[in-house]
């Protein structure tokens, strides 16, 4: 068992180049990260291999991507070092069983993306030896600007480590975790995306609203958040100070400030977060 220190993890281990990456569920989530891997990871469409029990959807995905379409969980665990577990967290115990065996076996590494399934319950149901590691990913590592939320515990090696961070920290800021809140980071990170496409939609709808078309109100919008995120991320800058730069004395911005705090803004953004830990 490892407790992963980020500040001593090197990106050793096997190169992205020679590896097999394994997916178990294809959905929306897992489709997202092979398409970063894929277009803005160095990833050649036909090191993936994936199952889904959607094979209409399985087809399609994986045809767009280059990738292969396996008839089984056992044909994908059969061919991979990488084994990704994307299937629906209620799931999970009835999709590892029959390839348990299969999953412990040396040189693979199992990754799982399910949410609440961290190092310790995997324990409960794996061959013991499986090498696992598990993250919280969100959607825009579809377009190599993700965030990957990891467990610090694992039982992977320092290579192993090495692998896991060869293959995502080209698509993602990646982030080693305690257990402990590695689902309260994964909620600000997955679940936000969601609130932010809401604060995009509504400052398009005021642009819109004062005369600038809605294409150009999305493209500008998105931009802007993109780029103080950026911004914050590259300066390190506390998010208040960043306020405060663009706020002069008696000006526009400052009045916009005070209707958004009048109106519970950060407040409300804090709640939805709570709501979705169950506070």
């Amino acid at each position: 068992m490892t407790v992963i220190n980020p500040s001593a993890v090197v990106a050793d281990g096997t190169a992205a180049s020679n590896l097999t990456i394994g997916f178990i569920g294809f959905g929306a989530m897992a489709q997202g990260i092979a398409t970063g891997m894929v277009r803005h990871g160095g990833i050649d469409g036909a090191q993936i291999v994936a199952y889904d029990i959607n094979r209409q959807t399985l087809d399609a995905a994986t045809s767009v991507l280059g990738a292969t379409a396996a008839a089984s969980a056992a044909d994908v665990v059969d061919e991979c070092e990488v084994v990704i577990l994307a299937v629906k967290p209620n799931v999970i115990e009835s999709v590892v069983e029959p390839i348990k065996a299969k999953l412990a076996e040396p040189g693979t590494v199992v990754i799982s993306i399910a949410w609440g399934w961290d190092f310790a319950k995997y324990e409960t149901i794996l061959a013991p030896g499986t090498h696992h590691l598990s993250i919280v990913p969100n959607t825009p590592i579809a377009v190599g600007k993700g965030v990957v939320v990891a467990e610090r515990l694992s039982n992977l090696t320092p290579d192993e480590i090495g692998t896991f961070t060869r293959l995502f920290e080209p698509i993602s800021l990646v982030e080693f975790l305690d257990t402990a809140t590695l689902y309260q980071a994964g909620t600000v990170t997955s679940c936000a995306p969601a609130y932010a496409a809401m604060f995009i939609e509504a400052l398009s709808d005021a642009a819109v609203k004062h005369g600038i078309p809605r294409a150009a109100a999305y493209r500008l919008v998105s931009a802007m958040v993109e780029g103080t995120g950026a911004l914050q991320v590259a300066t390190g800058q506390i998010p208040a100070a960043m306020k405060d730069a663009v706020c002069s004395p008696g000006g526009a911005t400052i009045r916009g400030v005070q209707r958004l705090e009048e109106r519970g803004f950060r407040g409300d953004v804090m709640s939805a977060v709570d709501a979705v830990m169950g506070d």
